[in-house]
This record gives C-alpha cells, structure tokens and sequence, in this order.
C-alpha cells in the first residue's frame, strides 16, 4: 500500500524513541479544498480498528481506510538540507 525509504524509517524511529512505548506514527489524508488534499501526521498510541499498520523498523505507521485509498502506492521519503526537513511524499 504504502512504501517508506529507509531515511524516512530513521527519521520516524528517531521521533518515536522520545514517544511511550506503544506510540506510532499516523499518516492520514484531509481535504484541502482547491490544492486537493492535505497530508497529515500525528503520534498516536491506539490502533483502530480499520487502521492499516505498515512497519517502520522498530516502530510502525497507522494509516485509517479512507486515507489508505488515497496513500494506495505512495512514497514517503524524509529529506533534510541545510534549510529545512520535512517528509515528502510522491503520491502517483
């Protein structure tokens, strides 16, 4: 469903080690209105049940149903220069 580069792994076990135990990374879709659609990420510790659980190392990616749809063959990278860092995601 969803792929995560190795630098974008790193980076989500590295902001997680801060996080209790049971947290993971949630990735959702908003709407956006004109641009299209928003990408979201929060840290969660509860599993839903229609969540999707994509592992990322140590630690995983909790993605609901509606948003799965839309993140269907996605890439999310992390990118860091010397003027910013964020997550890119390259959504075909």
């Amino acid at each position: 469903m969803l792929t995560l580069t190795e630098s974008a792994i790193k980076r989500i076990s590295k902001v997680l080690a801060k996080e209790g135990p049971s947290a993971k990374l949630r990735m959702y879709i908003e709407g956006g209105g004109c641009s299209g659609f928003n990408y979201g990420f929060a840290i969660d510790d509860v599993k839903k049940d229609d969540d999707f659980e994509i592992p990322a190392g140590s630690s995983s990616v909790l993605v609901d149903a509606v948003s799965a749809q839309y993140l269907e063959g996605a890439v999310v990278d992390y990118k860091k220069t010397l003027l910013s860092e964020s997550f890119v995601i390259k959504n075909p």
